[in-house]
This record gives C-alpha cells, sequence and structure tokens, in this order.
C-alpha cells in the first residue's frame, strides 16, 4: 500500500500543478489578453487535468478548472449582472475522428447544425420589449460585465427591434474584423506599443475600454448564434436563427442543417479552406443539436452543453531553418530581435522573417542560428516562430553550428554601440542613445511628420534619411530651419518639390495642440491618449508641470505613461528642441485655454462616474475645472455631487446613497453650466 502511495503521488502533484497553470492561463487570457498557451496546448491539458481528476476522486475541487469556464470578471468601471442563463463553454475537439463518434452517438434521428466558429469575445445581449437593456460578457459563466455602452457603438447590433417577443436573450460573438485588426496593430507598431497578438484579444481589449467613442472608432463587428428566452417562436435551433435574422439581427449565412456525418465532414473541408477568405477570424467550426426538445434531453456537464461540440482547426506550421538573428532599433530605442529564416511557404505566402519579440522570448525556446525551427501564422496573418526541433535529428552540419554556443543578447546597441539598458520590469533591451542613435533619431522625425502627427508632405522615410545623411536634420526642430536652397540641392529633389516640401512644413504650424503633443513621440503616448491629455492640459507649459499623480487622474494614463511624460519634460535636450518649436510658431496650447468660462462651479468637489453620451469623462473633467470645480476620485462627506453617467459603479453609488449625496445626469449638469 505504502509502495502504491508513492507511484501515485507525483500524479497528484502533477494535478495541483496543472490547476495552477490553467487557472493562470485563463486569467491571462480572459482579463489580461495576453495568452501565455495556444488554444491547442490549453485544451491538451485540461484534458490531461480531467483524466487526472477521474483518478484521484478524493481530489474533487468545485473550484478547479474543470468545473467553471475562464473569467473575464476583474475590470474596474463596469456593473457585474447575473446571467439569466448560465454562459458556459464549448467542449473542444481537434480530431475529425472524435467529431464522427460525437455525431454517431446523437439519437438516430437528429438534425446538426454547422456553424463557423468565430474568434472573438462572447456576448449576451437582453431585450425587453424590443429594446436592448443588457449586454453582457460572459464573465464567469454566472455573472459578466454590463458593458452596454460600448455595445451599442457597433452598427450590426440592433438597438431596437420590432416583432419580436417582450423579453428574450440572444449570444454571439464581437469581433474586430481583419483589416480593422491589421490597422490597430499598425497604430501600436509606430508608437512601439506592445500588438495585440490575435484579433481575438484585440476585440477583447476593445470592448473592455472605458471610452465609448474609442471603441466606436475601432470598428468592432458581431454576429449572433443563439436564442434564449420563454415562448419564443421555432422549435428547432435553425428556425430561430432564420427568425432573428428577420428581425434585423447579423446572422452568418454559412449556418448548415446537416443530415448525416459525411456532410459534417465536408462542410468541415469546405470551410478549412474558404475561412480564408473572410473578412473575420474563424479557429474552425460548432455543431449543435438542432431539435431543441433533444438539446434539452441531453443536458448540460458542470461547464459545456452535452449537445454541442467543436471542432478546432489544426494551425497551419512549417519546419524551417534559422539562418541568423538580427537586430533592429525602433524610435524609442528598443531593440527587437528578428529571425532571418530559409524561405517557406505558410497560409499562401512566402515567410522569410518572423520577429522574436524580446531576450526572454529566445531563451524560453532555446533557439540559436542554425536551428531548425516551426513557424506557424498567428492568427492566418503573422508569421511567429512556436518551437524547435530536436537538435539530435537535425543533419550533423547544421547542428555543429550550435555545439556548444549559447544564445546570449548583443550589450551593445548595433547601430550606435551604445550600452544597452534594461529597465526594470521591462522584456526589452534598450539604446538609451537618443541624441546619437541614428534609427532613433530618424524615426522620431518619421513619426513626427506623419498623417495622424504633423502631417508634412514630401518628407517620406527615403528623403529624412537622405537628409541626415547630409547633415540637414538630425531633431525635429530642425524640420524648421530647412531652406528652399538647401532642399532643392539634394539628389533627386529639385525647386518645385522643394516649394512644396517648405508649403507643408508651413501648413504644419497651424496643426492643433493634441496632435502637437502625439507627434512629440513621448513613449506610450498615442493619439488617443494625447487628445485625453490634451483636453485637460491645454497648455504645454500647465503639462511640463504636472505630477505623475495628477497625470494619472486621466482617463487611460497609467503610471508607466505618468512616467514617460514626466521623464521627457525632466530631459534638457528636448527642452531645447520644445524652445525651438515654439519659436517656429507650433501649436502649443489648444482654444479652451483661455482661463476659467465661469465660476458656477466653485468650491465643488465632484466625482464623475459611469459612461456618458455626450462627452467624454476628460471632456467633463475639464468642464469642471473650467467652471472652478474640483475633479475628486472617491466619495466622501466633501463630495459636492456625482455626475452619474450609465453603469455608475455600484460601489460609488452605495456610498453615496448612505452619505445622502446628489447623483447628477449629465443633462442636469450641462444645464446647470450651461
Amino acid at each position: 500500500m505504502d509502495l502504491f502511495s508513492e507511484i501515485e503521488e507525483p500524479e497528484r502533484e502533477e494535478l495541483k500543478a496543472l490547476r495552477r497553470e490553467l487557472e493562470e492561463a485563463n486569467y491571462q487570457y480572459y482579463v489580461l489578453n495576453q495568452p501565455t498557451l495556444s488554444d491547442r496546448d490549453f485544451d491538451f491539458k485540461m484534458h490531461r487535468l480531467q483524466d487526472l481528476e477521474a483518478m484521484f476522486p478524493d481530489m474533487f475541487d468545485p473550484k478547479s478548472p474543470t468545473q467553471h469556464v475562464g473569467s473575464d470578471l476583474g475590470k474596474k468601471g463596469f456593473e457585474q449582472v447575473k446571467h439569466k442563463y448560465p454562459m458556459l463553454s464549448l467542449a473542444n475537439s481537434y480530431s475529425r475522428e472524435e467529431i464522427e463518434d460525437w455525431v454517431r452517438k446523437l439519437p438516430s434521428n437528429a438534425e446538426i447544425v454547422c456553424e463557423l466558429k468565430y474568434d472573438g469575445l462572447s456576448i449576451s445581449l437582453w431585450y425587453e420589449n424590443g429594446t436592448l437593456v443588457r449586454a453582457l460578457t460572459r464573465g464567469d459563466g454566472q455573472q459578466g460585465d454590463d458593458v452596454i455602452a460600448n455595445i451599442k457603438t457597433i452598427p450590426s447590433i440592433p438597438r431596437h427591434v420590432v416583432g419580436t417577443p417582450s423579453s428574450f436573450e440572444m449570444r454571439g460573438e464581437v469581433l474586430l474584423p481583419w483589416e480593422r485588426f491589421e490597422a490597430l496593430n499598425r497604430e501600436r507598431e509606430e508608437q512601439e506599443e506592445p500588438l495585440f497578438a490575435n484579433p481575438r484579444n484585440a476585440a477583447s481589449g476593445t470592448l473592455k475600454l472605458q471610452d465609448p467613442k474609442e471603441v466606436a472608432r475601432r470598428g468592432l463587428d458581431a454576429y449572433l448564434y443563439y436564442m434564449l428566452g420563454e415562448d419564443l417562436p421555432g422549435t428547432t435551433h435553425y428556425e430561430r436563427l432564420q427568425t432573428a435574422k428577420q428581425w434585423g439581427f447579423h446572422i452568418s449565412d454559412a449556418i448548415k442543417v446537416c443530415h448525416s456525418v459525411d456532410e459534417v465532414m465536408a462542410y468541415i473541408a469546405y470551410w478549412d479552406m474558404e475561412r480564408k477568405n473572410l473578412p473575420v477570424a474563424t479557429d474552425g467550426i460548432v455543431l449543435k443539436v438542432n431539435n431543441l426538445a433533444q438539446q434539452e434531453e441531453l443536458g448540460y456537464t458542470a461547464k459545456t452543453p452535452r449537445w454541442a461540440i467543436a471542432y478546432k482547426f489544426p494551425a497551419e506550421k512549417q519546419l524551417t531553418l534559422l539562418k541568423e538573428i538580427t537586430y533592429q532599433v525602433g524610435r524609442t530605442g528598443v531593440v527587437t530581435p528578428v529571425a532571418n529564416l530559409e524561405p517557406v511557404q505558410l497560409s499562401g505566402t512566402i515567410v522569410q522573417r518572423a520577429t522574436l519579440h524580446n531576450e526572454d522570448f529566445i531563451k524560453s525556446l532555446d533557439i540559436r542560428p542554425g536551428d531548425r525551427v516551426w513557424v506557424e501564422k498567428g492568427g492566418e496573418i503573422i508569421p511567429k516562430i512556436v518551437g524547435r526541433a530536436d537538435r539530435n535529428d537535425e543533419m550533423s552540419a547544421t547542428s555543429s553550428l550550435n555545439d556548444g554556443m549559447m544564445y546570449s543578447f548583443p550589450d551593445v546597441c548595433p547601430e550606435c554601440g551604445a550600452k544597452l539598458v534594461r529597465v526594470e520590469g521591462e522584456a526589452a533591451w534598450r539604446c538609451p542613445n537618443e541624441a546619437g542613435c541614428p534609427p532613433q533619431i530618424k524615426g522620431k522625425i518619421e513619426h513626427f511628420v506623419s498623417r495622424k502627427a504633423m502631417n508634412i508632405d514630401g518628407l517620406g522615410e527615403e528623403t529624412i534619411d537622405l537628409f541626415y545623411q547630409n547633415g540637414l536634420l538630425r531633431n525635429i526642430a530642425d524640420i524648421y530651419d530647412l531652406k528652399l536652397e538647401d532642399i532643392a540641392a539634394q539628389e533627386r529633389l529639385g525647386e518645385k518639390s522643394a516649394q512644396n516640401m517648405l508649403a507643408g512644413i508651413e501648413a504644419s504650424k497651424n496643426v492643433p495642440w493634441a496632435r502637437v503633443l502625439f507627434a512629440l513621440g513621448i513613449r506610450m503616448v498615442g493619439e488617443t491618449t494625447a487628445k485625453k491629455i490634451a483636453r485637460v492640459y491645454n497648455t504645454i507649459d500647465s503639462l511640463q508641470w504636472a505630477t505623475t499623480e495628477q497625470l494619472c487622474a486621466i482617463e487611460d494614463v497609467g503610471p508607466q505613461i505618468a512616467e514617460n511624460i514626466v521623464a521627457y519634460f525632466n530631459n534638457i535636450r528636448n527642452l531645447e528642441i520644445l524652445e525651438r518649436l515654439h519659436q517656429a510658431g507650433l501649436q502649443f496650447e489648444s482654444e479652451a485655454a483661455e482661463g476659467p468660462q465661469s465660476d458656477k462651479l466653485a468650491g465643488m468637489s465632484i466625482v464623475i462616474s459611469g459612461t456618458f453620451a455626450h462627452h467624454s469623462r476628460d471632456e467633463y473633467k475639464a468642464l469642471i475645472e473650467a467652471h472652478g470645480g474640483k475633479n475628486v476620485g472617491s466619495v466622501s462627506k466633501k463630495t459636492s455631487f456625482i455626475l452619474a453617467g450609465d453603469n455608475m459603479g455600484p460601489e460609488k453609488r452605495k456610498k453615496a446613497e448612505s452619505l445622502g449625496i446628489k447623483l447628477m445626469t449629465e443633462d442636469e449638469f450641462l444645464e446647470m453650466i450651461k
């Protein structure tokens, strides 16, 4: 008996370790939108955990990942509401044989509805008397975050429908189309912000933003795929979806009712190829029993319905040679390693390069030049390295490149030779030589003249490189010292080009303050963040003296962004450049910087809570200050009133009620200060 206990002990430890690993993976996936495991790895580990729990029933734990769905709760600013019906996940399969077995075990007369499995964020929409009243995320399956203000920005989700039952629920998936995903990642890449790994993460992160205007700008879409409620029309799932389509809901045209295993397999085979032509991400096929009475009869497990299953498409990957690792330096000094590969065809394109992210990523995979590596198209778009082949299986000529050689990240900048630094808590190595590192200098100028910044035509990447090589440009202020004769004398340029360029430079002096702030290229201050900061700090002088605490009070400005802003204004070289830009005539203040509009809110301490229809939270903060009031973050006896929008935080509402503090709507507030 003792010997048996010793044998099973490692498996008990494995069970505990898997629970910890999967809980952490759920948190990274649902809450942080930064997945640490692929879907396939996660599912295989989950199956292993289920097997171990079956072996050791005495270790049953209702909190185990096998007993509940992953939770996206934990974001601030959203009211948590209980689902009318539990929102479960689906059992996943990567084997067509398993799908065939599942189909054959169904009742002999069962019809199967096949649908595309969209890779987005699950949403539950509640309609009362034809009006959308709630929009809940999956949450933990029992309750979710109400994100209705953001959902209302999605054109494909109707706010009002006619001819419907008095109360019903529609479920579906919120998505970011490929086109919008690529555009968003291009924006983030320009700002050297972390890229979204896939459209699902981007959609999830977008839907949990506090600013509905920014949500609307990003362009989410949605497909609906299930209806719930009492006294609903139809006796089959397919009938209800067709009815929902008639009501105006966005229902996929790819849905098909199948009557045999062969029809199901043909559907899977067709969409395994055709999905690459779709405007949104799909990662598999969902199969559902069509008859609703049969669904009820089949029932549910703790976290999945027995009447539905998902088949996940295998990711396409290829084995190729990692020839060398090179390094790129961005405009903020981040040094990014790049894998240069033996060309390989993947998802219809030739892949020769893939990002290696940072030193930690390379070491985690233990890859070195000369290895044969597995390359995968992340989300069918971005090539990424996901592993390497066993070196013992490689050709001796290749493996000899690795003998005794451990990978080490360079300790000096590959462009200027400055010693690299790595800030505690960051994964990236950075070149600190802002003023002397060519890619940083040219990158800052390219960003400054870009369309969303100063929008100066004629100063493209090649021209900036030419001017840099010939000593005409060394920083952004030099742009405003360019002379007609100097420009016209450059190769491939003439007097006409010089005149057009100078006209663009002159026009840039009228670019508003928010865009000028964005153009300065302060680390992590993107276009939207710059607008929010500029609304609160109407002049560069006021922003220059802001503390990190004051900056963190601005929506979406965290400690790291605040510290970057403070550090920027503490750099004497930056101040010299700003003075030259000021002398050149750039807009360093906004029209709102004319002083207080009134003293109607003088002496008042005001808390803002919720989401609003007419203005953003930052705009309301600016209005409060413009009329003499003070913005405060927490409710206390000294609070004069709360400017309360939709989805006001329940804790703030409760405290306000206990202290007898007035809740003022935005219409009442605007009337008060008009």
